[in-house]
């Protein structure tokens, strides 16, 4: 019933498998692709035509985690996967970057990848799975995908190189790198680092392409056994050349509007001419034929002034980066915050400081875990003067702030030196070019504001590339229209010693090591200057926490004594965070955490809890109302205190001879508490329990409490006790 094709290749010191004919047959490629234990299984299906008006390539990639891969049950009230997860939206994109540039230009036509992950062996991650299954997908489904592709991820433990580290590895690794391309260079870079050298992380992308050679052979041997027929590509239009011809003339009014250095007025001067050559051609003319030759020779226009001028669209040359004014302290209420502009894009950026309950908690496939830096980045429409949909974020969004986190997360200190939980938010206010890399610089600002001491300041700068045949330009902090019509974009993140992060995408089938070289080299000159101009609003973190910022008091205490702060049901702790106005979190080694914005209400925290935790000792007095003057908590000890009282006077009596104790046959507790307090019973309970602790079945007694509204020296408790003894 099934034909099924499979093809094995020993990748890693792991079997990599790639098998299909038996599942999703129905698609125009599916793969089930296994490594180790953990596989995934990797869907292609492209529509027969492409649909009317369509001038861009529908290209959608779904990743999606099944949470049986794993043996779990989702959580939530429904118990089903819903919404994307942060993890699926990155990886889709980890997925869609390298293989859209392979499509052919003329194809567009709607086209799905889906990835599905169907086992987890928790040691081996699923992306790099779902990117080769994808790759093997397509490259025998018959679509024009000009692949195939192969990816792998690289740790760096210090002297060598991993590849595709476990779990396990990557914790010991500074290192943390994806890698795609085909046999030809490279593709796709996704990153982060520890302060890595240029050199570190280029060895990193170099031995990574090396190692996804043999990949690409198993998907060239399982196409050439499985692959179905070609697709035919769609022909050119007939009235290409005529429209050409019609258009040309436009060129020089394309090429002065490329001469204003403002965006805004050259943006306004472009769309005037692109409704000049609609209006020329009339209602009835082929708008996707005339949107992709406008585009063509906006491209050619921007391209060969480059190239040929070494001069850019706003006048630099490729080396400068625009301007940048650094500001800290913008907005008064918030913890931390800095305002970042560097030409035309600009990120108002803020810090946020909570504790441990504000912690983001992840149900991942590997289970849950909590994060305590979270970075949030928004795109609003205003910020590229459009008027737009203002809703839940995108791709893009995650995307973009996942990166900056990167770039960030290797310098924030440890839960033991700095105990808060870390929000950034990043509103971009202007966009025009690498607002992500404008975010890494604001965030380190906010934090250093905010007095978060971070190990050192980051800075980020993004480059791009202009590479017609073997002729080329590396151009250093790209503007919007250099991205969109360049060849490149390649974000580097880091300190003045080292990289954090690192990520590019190619929009050409790859480029080399030396460009890659240059533009590394490149980068690094631009990081050090910016970090330069960020110096000037703040150099190191600041020594105090703002005013409005939650003060974090750490204190210890033995682990038995858990249970008593949180009382039944958590009552007791419920109480003490209502009463005091303090957040409390306890956690599982007896560390307790008390988070308040004043003084006053976090040593009110620590003496209730101090109060429940603290021993009954000798010499200590006891005075006061029980329930006004002193707590319930401090009346147990008092209660407890008595009691040693009295068994230091029960041992001199019988010269410390407890052969002679028969049994205690009565204990009389008196209360000295307000008219309200109810609870005498649990205060006499204090030594009661001793006595039973102590003594076992010879000291259970008759017993009774009862309340007083007063005692000799306003003491809290007295204790009567008789004893039989022999």
């Amino acid at each position: 019933m099934f034909e099924v094709y499979r093809k094995e290749v020993k990748w890693g010191g792991k079997l990599l498998t790639f098998e299909t004919g038996k599942i999703a047959r129905q698609a125009d490629g599916a793969v089930m692709v296994t490594y180790g234990g953990t596989t995934v299984l990797c869907t292609a299906v492209g529509a027969s035509t492409a649909k009317p008006g369509i001038d861009f390539f529908p290209l959608t990639v779904n990743y999606q985690e099944k949470t049986f891969a794993a043996g779990r049950i989702p959580g939530g009230f429904f118990k089903r996967e819903g919404r994307p997860s942060e993890k699926e939206t990155l990886v889709s994109r980890l997925i869609d970057r390298p293989i859209r540039p392979l499509f052919h230009k003329n194809y567009k036509n709607e086209t799905q990848v889906i990835a599905t992950v169907l086992a987890h062996d928790m040691e081996n991650d699923p992306d790099i799975v779902a990117i080769l299954g994808a790759s093997a997908a397509l490259t025998i489904s018959g679509l024009p995908f000009m692949g195939p592709i192969g990816a792998c991820r690289v740790g760096w433990d210090g002297n060598n190189y991993i590849l595709n580290p476990t779990t396990v590895q990557m914790k010991e690794s500074s290192l943390d790198l994806v890698v795609a391309g085909t046999t030809d260079g490279v593709l796709m870079v996704e990153s982060e680092a520890s302060e890595l050298s240029e050199e570190i992380m280029l060895g990193a992308v170099d031995y990574g392409h090396s190692e996804i050679e043999h990949v690409i052979k198993a998907i060239i041997d399982l196409a050439e056994v499985a692959a179905k027929e070609p697709r035919p590509l769609p022909e050119e239009p007939k009235e290409k050349d005529e429209y050409l011809k019609k258009i040309t003339p436009f060129r020089k009014k394309f090429e002065k509007a490329y001469k204003e250095i403002d965006k805004s007025n050259r943006s306004k001067m472009l769309s005037h001419i692109r409704n000049e050559i609609v209006l020329e051609f009339g209602e009835l003319a082929n708008s996707t034929l005339l949107s992709s030759l406008t585009k063509d020779i906006e491209a050619d226009i921007v391209r060969g002034s480059i190239l040929k001028t070494k001069r850019r669209i706003d006048g630099r040359d490729t080396k400068t980066v625009r301007s940048i004014v650094a500001e800290v302290g913008t907005l008064p209420r918030a913890h931390g915050s800095a305002l970042f502009t560097r030409g035309e894009t600009q990120a108002l950026v803020v810090a946020t400081l909570g504790t441990g309950q504000d912690e983001q908690i992840i149900d991942a496939l590997e289970g849950e875990y909590r994060s305590k830096f979270m970075l949030h980045y928004n795109f609003p429409p205003y910020s590229v003067g459009e008027a737009g949909r203002v809703g839940s974020p995108g791709r893009r969004e995650v995307g973009h702030g996942k990166l900056a986190w990167r770039a960030v997360n290797p310098l924030l200190p440890s839960g033991d030196d700095f105990p808060y939980t870390v929000r950034i938010v990043s509103e971009v206010t202007e966009s025009n070019g690498s607002s992500s890399m404008a975010t890494v610089c604001g965030t380190s600002l906010a934090l250093m504001d905010a007095g978060v001491p971070i190990k050192k300041p980051v800075a980020g700068i993004a480059m791009g590339l202009i590479k017609e045949k073997k002729e080329f330009s590396v151009l250093s902090d790209i503007l919007g229209d250099e991205d969109h019509l360049g060849d490149m974009d390649f974000k580097v993140a880091g300190t003045e010693d080292g990289i954090t992060s690192l990520q590019m995408d190619i929009k050409i089938t790859s480029i080399t090591k030396e460009i890659m070289e240059i533009a590394l080299q490149q980068a690094k000159e631009g990081r050090i200057h910016i970090l330069n101009e960020m110096g000037k609003a703040i150099g190191s973190s600041r020594e105090v926490l703002a005013d409005s910022a939650p003060k974090i008091t750490t204190m210890k205490v033995k682990l038995e004594k858990i249970r008593d702060i949180i009382g039944p049901g958590g009552k007791m702790i419920r109480e003490i965070c209502e009463t005091t106005g303090a957040k409390v979190d306890i956690e599982d080694d007896g560390t307790i955490k008390i988070a308040s914005s004043d003084t006053e209400s976090s040593e009110a925290a620590q003496k209730r809890i101090n109060d429940i935790v603290a021993e009954a000792e000798l010499g200590v007095i006891y005075s006061g109302k029980v329930g006004n003057d002193i707590s319930q908590e401090e009346g147990v000890k008092a209660a407890e205190l008595c009691c040693i009282n009295i068994i230091a006077a029960l041992k001199s009596s019988i010269n410390g001879d407890w052969n002679r104790l028969d049994t205690f046959l009565k204990l009389g507790g008196f209360v000295n508490c307000d008219n309200d307090f109810s609870d005498q019973p649990k205060i006499i309970n204090g030594a009661s329990d001793l006595l039973v602790n102590i003594f076992g079945d010879k000291g259970r007694h008759a017993r009774f409490a009862v309340g007083s509204n007063a005692l000799p020296m306003n003491i809290s408790v007295e204790i009567d006790a008789i004893i039989k003894i022999k």
